[in-house]
């Protein structure tokens, strides 16, 4: 089982803080999945072709995974519902909050 400590600089690495409930949760967590890794190295894969893609027989079968992006066209009527009820705009455009900080 992976060590409190461990789970602690993991944490500090994250930059995150743990209360001493979460640091107990997360040993357990994180010592299952190292076990999970564990069972996966039991595995015998010697007879398996390794694969450069997750999809890679949509590319062989050259078949269509990506849609165009197309714009579509919308009824001034309704451009101008959303408009109305966005609660803050400026210059003809959605003001939102910024949610970069700069230093």
């Amino acid at each position: 089982m992976i060590s409190k400590e461990e789970v602690k600089h993991i944490a500090k690495l994250a930059r995150i803080g743990l209360t001493e409930a979460e640091i107990k949760k997360f040993q357990k967590e994180l010592s299952s999945i190292l076990d999970y890794f564990d069972a996966l190295k039991e595995v015998d894969v010697l007879k398996v072709e390794p694969t450069f893609h997750s999809a890679e027989h949509f590319f062989e079968k050259k078949l269509e995974i990506m849609r165009e992006d197309k714009n579509k066209a919308q009824s001034i009527e309704i451009v101008r519902k959303l408009r109305e009820a966005v609660p803050d705009k400026e210059k003809g455009y959605v003001k939102v909050k910024s949610v970069l900080k700069s230093n």
